[in-house]
């Protein structure tokens, strides 16, 4: 198992599998990031990042139905672990204590 640091991207797929339960896929994911974020990401990407949290502990796969739209293909549908929330909850909570702590003038602009 790989460390339990969770860079950017990690974390912006973690939550959107969350977002999406409980049907959330490559594909599926990909769309979702990109409707929230606006980021254009290639389908890869995202099945490496799931491969890596799935690696990690902070998902779970599992084989869906087949559908029609597939072609009588099955997706793989990921879902969040207990690691997945309490690493989700801890980036949550380092981001608010440093954001806290900056001083109020310091995000004072007057341009």
């Amino acid at each position: 198992m790989k460390g339990n640091y969770l860079g950017e991207l990690e974390e912006l797929v973690l939550l959107t599998v969350g977002v999406l339960y409980p049907e959330a896929y490559g594909v599926g994911v990909m769309d979702e990031l990109e409707n929230q974020t606006g980021r254009s990401l290639n389908i890869s990407a995202v099945h490496a990042v799931l491969t890596r949290l799935e690696e990690k502990g902070y998902v779970k796969s599992k084989m869906g139905d087949p559908s029609q739209e597939r072609g009588g293909r099955r997706k793989r549908i990921f879902l969040l672990t207990a690691a997945g929330k309490r690493a989700l909850e801890e980036a949550n909570e380092v981001r608010n204590q440093l954001f806290s702590q900056i001083p109020k003038i310091a995000l004072q602009f007057s341009y």
